[in-house]
């Protein structure tokens, strides 16, 4: 079925001409309120140089008072307006600005159109560059290239040629090969709405004609899907609702529920509260299977046939959107429509240079900047290659602690490792193995500054667990460090990757039944919660050895401090990094206190 409904995104760098250029396109197609032009033949953006009374078409996709007394693009702006085709075209403008690159990479991944404005007086610049690249990986299906403000080159063809081709280069290098160019001047309306006189040696269509006529490209037929939104109840019924996608499933389909990939057969169809033999592209749905198959919030039903699989360890482009950047081995929340799951970024692959197309190495991604990584996730996700499926084929990484979304990521293709490995389960378990030792099996993560009693009081409370008959290991980090960690720096990501491994050994130590005492400065919140997440069946007590730095700096038991204070030690926590407090810890010790009082806190504790 055709699409009814047109997206067009309009992007490109700051000034070159966007919110005037949809302004005009608005205006002329008659899609604007009378009263709102009037407002804008009195209001001005701060330094605006149009005349008195006459229309600044660049205020009508405004919607921020900031934008105004700034004159730029901040957020992105949606209008819409009808085709006299009988479709209607939303039109979002995107911001410009390098720092709002984030708000352009979101309303990239549903656009149809991708028009990208140059400003023919500066010619192609990074951010061009950029959006060009983000319209690529989002599979913006046709690029239009607007090359602006030619008045002010006097309708120069070969400034305009010229420009062109060097698009044209960056777009072969993107694989982009459908790409279409018009000259225009978005402030006279030349090549807008009306073919301008201006330009009699360009005999391609205006924008308007060109958004008319166009006709989405012939792809394969995508299977109808439906993701999960929630399961129905009641009584003796129990059913899978969501919205169904690209066709249609009809009650005796096969089908199969994934990331599970568990079969099943359609035995009843509900549209709102009606029985239905069938449920059609659009309409939110109530799938009842048989057998009733065990299917949660987030999974995906998608016809036998089609191909799918569950991955938990596959390699994506991101667009990373954060100001703080990537930290490699930090827990992230990954959110695929209504699936998520704890993530790590297991490598960076590389790094995109937007100008020149090279794959640079990286260790990290910095905010607007574009990389391929691999990424592991805790639980299999339903994914297909993002060429093939913008909507199962998305998703974006959370900050578990400030919940903030920090990258878009396109879903490429599963890792071999990912159906190779799987989990083996023992018949002797975690409770036989404690009880064995008269024990029950825990972990308590002492985390403060370095000198701030963390390794005393760890082994304090184990030689008194000794004294008891109890079976306890210290994790000391420095220990850890002179062999399994030994290949880690004291980066955030080399930090990250180092509070990982430790929660890991001590989940297989806690897991052979002992009492795990970690000895580790693990300065940031993020990577102690992300610890703290994988104990699900073993007590885990967080200890907060709270010293002032000032005392740390007297104690410097291994001389750490006064190589910092040298410059010597560049990321030394507590004074070139800094130690991010717990927020809820099981206990707060001090670490200017005795240490038999610190010890018969923690045995208290546990």
């Amino acid at each position: 079925m055709e699409k009814s409904i047109i997206r067009l995104l309009t992007c490109g760098s700051v000034d070159d001409g966007k919110s005037t250029l949809i302004g005009r396109l608005l205006v002329e197609t008659d899609s604007v309120p009378h009263d709102t032009i009037a407002s804008t033949r009195k209001v001005r953006r701060s330094g605006s140089t149009i005349p008195a009374g006459e229309i600044d078409f660049s205020l009508l996709t405004d919607g921020l008072e900031a934008e105004r007394e700034q004159g730029i693009t901040i957020d992105v702006a949606y209008r819409s307006m009808n085709l006299l085709n009988g479709k209607r075209l939303i039109i979002s403008d995107a911001p410009g600005h390098e720092q709002y690159t984030r708000n352009m990479a979101v309303a990239a991944s549903r656009a149809d159109i991708g028009l990208i404005l140059i400003d023919a007086t500066k010619g192609i610049r990074v951010q061009t560059l950029r959006h060009l690249t983000i319209c690529s990986l989002m599979r913006v299906s046709q690029i239009v290239v607007a090359i602006n403000k030619l008045d002010a080159i006097n309708f120069d063809q070969i400034k305009y040629e010229q420009i062109l081709t060097d698009l044209t280069i960056a777009a072969d290098r993107l694989g982009i090969s459908n790409l279409v160019s018009i000259p225009l001047s978005a402030l006279a309306g030349d090549n807008v709405v009306v073919k301008s006189k201006n330009t009699n040696w360009y005999n391609g269509p205006t924008l308007l004609e060109f958004i008319q006529g166009w006709r989405p490209a012939d792809f394969p037929t995508a299977s109808p899907f439906l993701r999960i939104q929630s399961i129905a109840r009641a009584n003796d019924f129990r059913g899978v609702a969501g919205t169904v996608i690209n066709g249609q499933f009809k009650v005796g389909d096969e089908v199969r529920v994934f990331p599970a990939a568990k079969k099943a057969v359609i035995s009843e169809i509900f549209c709102g509260n009606k029985s239905t033999k069938q449920s059609d592209h659009g309409f939110a749905t109530t799938l009842v299977l048989t057998p009733e198959i065990d299917a949660t919030r987030g999974d995906v039903v998608i016809p036998a046939n089609y191909e799918l699989t569950g991955t938990d360890r596959f390699t994506a482009n991101l667009v990373w959107l954060d100001e703080s950047e990537l930290v490699h081995s930090r827990s992230y929340l990954l959110v695929a429509g209504s699936s998520e799951s704890p993530a790590v970024v297991t490598k960076i692959k590389f790094k995109l240079d937007v100008n020149t197309g090279a794959q640079d190495a990286a260790n990290t991604l910095k905010v607007n900047e574009i990389g391929s990584v691999e990424i592991a996730t805790n639980s299999l996700m339903a994914l297909l290659p993002y060429e093939k499926s913008r909507l199962l084929g998305n998703f974006v990484l959370v900050d578990r602690q400030s919940m903030r979304t920090v990258a878009a990521g396109m879903f490429d293709h599963s890792l071999r490792r990912s159906s190779n490995i799987h989990h083996q389960d023992y018949e002797i378990d975690m409770k036989k193995r404690a009880a064995a030792k008269n024990q029950e099996a825990k972990v308590i993560w002492l985390t403060g500054l370095s000198g701030s009693g963390k390794s005393t009081i760890a082994n304090a409370v184990e030689k008194q667990l000794f004294i008891d008959g109890k079976h306890a290991y210290v994790l000391d980090g420095d220990n850890l460090r002179l062999g399994l960690n030994k290949d880690l720096g004291f980066t955030p990501g080399d930090r990250a990757e180092n509070v990982r491994r430790v929660a890991e050994i001590a989940k297989l130590m806690s897991d052979a039944g002992l009492i795990v005492i970690v000895a580790l400065v693990s300065p940031f919140e993020a990577d102690r919660e992300a610890a703290k997440a994988i104990f699900t069946s073993t007590p885990f007590y967080q200890v907060f050895v709270d010293t002032p730095v000032e005392i740390c700096q007297q104690r410097d038991p291994k001389g750490l401090y006064a190589k910092a204070n040298k410059g010597e030690i560049p990321n030394f926590t507590g004074l070139g990094q800094d130690y991010e407090m717990p927020k809820n810890p099981d206990l707060i010790l001090d670490g200017t206190a005795e240490l038999s009082k610190n010890l018969e806190a923690v045995l208290k504790l546990i």
